[in-house]
């Protein structure tokens, strides 16, 4: 007698009270793609942290607009929040990306300020005026770039941590842009380029289009491109994700590349808002990034990202400077309040990350 077994028929005796074998033809349950058809929109399953993100912007400007009255309300005060935002935004981008692979970048600040000395040097905008004002933006952009492709080769085959290697990048990008400036505020002399980013479509700055594009594309590239979902893995278990094929010192220095890459887009936009270049721009940047990552749902830790929790964590802190300035608040209650905000953030996040674990 042969032992075989057909395929589909259960190797022992089967019971007359066995459960019948399930359908393998059977769909999902609906309420399962609905779910994950929101945790898509949610970035990362966060559609309901978003949504109280929404809530806690919309109960700001309302107590922006009870304490600062028709001031906060003002369209010109609308503008003024939205265009600091943009330049911020775009760099918390860049942010989101490294911290969701489990790295920081304390370097973007410095690098934006680099981006903006470089591109608005004597020689850059010599260039600029023979060929066309877009020399700059290359420039800006190109600088950004090579110091992220530098943090992340030191940080993957250096194996140096990368909050080392970033503040090591830190304190050089600033120091190159105050030799290469002198320490002085290089002027924006090309007026194509001024009278571009300066300039609105549709009533809506030029600076705040490019914000809304990258974020578009920043979110797009997490949720719907492989590179998105090996960022989420690195970020999650690095080992695991090297034993799965993801080749991860190679992701880490693309990650931190593309950080650098929209901190010369900020820089470029920075150069838009003050038609000026200077080491001092993008001071303390970086900390403005991480906070409105942290606040936005991305995990410190790594292996969960969101660009639309980001752009409202971006909305949210910039809404609240606004009506600081407005209420003639000083600067050390903006940073104490800033402070306590990043630690609330924080605990929250441990907070649901043991429940999930529970669970």
């Amino acid at each position: 007698m042969s032992d075989h077994v057909p395929a589909g028929s259960a190797a022992g005796p089967v019971s007359a009270d066995s459960p019948p074998e399930p359908s393998r033809d059977l769909a999902p349950p609906e309420p399962s793609k609905k779910r994950n058809i929101l945790s898509s929109l949610g970035g990362g399953g966060g559609l309901g942290r978003n949504l109280g993100l929404v809530v806690a912007l919309l109960l700001i400007c309302v107590v922006g607009a009870i304490t600062s009255g028709d001031r906060f309300l003002d369209a010109n005060n609308v503008l003024t929040i939205v265009r600091g935002a943009a330049v911020i935004g775009v760099v918390s981008i860049g942010a989101t990306f490294v911290i969701t692979a489990g790295g920081i970048d304390l370097s973007v600040g410095s690098v934006l300020g680099l981006a903006t000395v470089w591109a608005t040097t004597l020689a850059t905008q010599s260039m600029a005026a023979d060929l066309h004002w877009i020399v700059m933006v290359f420039t800006a952009v190109a600088v950004g770039a090579a110091a992220g492709l530098i943090n992340g080769v030191i940080i993957a085959y250096g194996k140096v941590v990368s909050f080392i290697a970033t503040l090591a990048m830190l304190i050089a990008a600033r120091g190159l842009a105050e030799i290469i400036s002198g320490r002085r505020t290089q002027l924006v002399s090309d007026s194509g380029f001024k009278q571009f980013f300066s300039g609105s479509v549709l009533g809506v700055p030029t600076i705040v289009w490019i914000f809304i594009v990258v974020a578009a594309l920043a979110w797009l590239l997490l949720n719907r491109t492989t590179f998105g979902r090996r960022t989420v893995a690195v970020g999650g278990n690095a080992e695991a994700a090297r034993l799965a094929g993801i080749n991860v010192k190679r992701h880490i220095v693309y990650v931190f590349t593309l950080c650098g890459l929209t901190a010369g887009i900020a820089a470029v936009m920075m150069m838009g808002r003050t038609d000026a270049g200077s080491s001092t721009n993008g001071m303390l940047y970086e900390l403005d990034a991480i906070a409105a990552v942290v606040v936005g749902g991305t995990l410190l830790i790594g292996g969960r990202g969101t660009i639309i929790g980001t752009v409202f964590g971006v909305l949210i802190f910039q809404t609240l400077m606004n009506i600081f300035v407005l209420n003639n608040l000083s600067t050390s209650v903006q940073s104490l309040v800033k402070g306590a905000i990043i630690v609330l953030a924080v605990i929250l996040q441990q907070r649901f990350a043991l429940r999930a674990k529970s669970t």
